[in-house]
């Protein structure tokens, strides 16, 4: 490993270029030569499939379109759904036994959480 700074560049080159190049020269004598098969190869691929002229027009007025009917349905929505969530939580009594179920629950999900994000796979 070298002891240079990772944020040193040397006149347009930095240290990762230098190391991939020495590693290019390291492996460049155990080419296979294909005899132009590659070249051949990708000459004799298909052109790729060009899209129509006509579908980012389509696809802008598509998405112009829900964003409208997001924006016309939005605030019944909202309310409706404020309304719901409102009457759950005014509908359930309050306990101390309440309220340490659900720091105990929100305690197993972090824990949960965070040991699923930390495994070594």
């Amino acid at each position: 490993m070298m002891n240079r700074p990772l944020n040193r560049t040397d006149a347009g080159d930095d240290w990762l270029d230098s190391l991939l190049r020495a590693d290019g020269r390291e492996h460049r004598a155990a080419y296979v030569d294909d005899d132009g098969f590659t070249a051949r190869l990708m000459a004799a691929l298909p052109a790729p499939a060009t899209l129509p002229a006509w579908r980012k027009p389509a696809l802008a007025v598509l998405w112009a379109a829900a964003g409208v009917g997001i924006a016309v349905a939005l605030p019944g929505a909202v309310t409706d759904v404020s309304r719901e969530v409102l009457r759950v939580i005014l509908g359930q009594s309050v306990s101390f036994t309440g309220i340490a179920a659900a720091v105990a629950a929100l305690g197993a999900a972090t824990w949960a959480a965070a040991a699923i994000a930390l495994r070594n796979d």
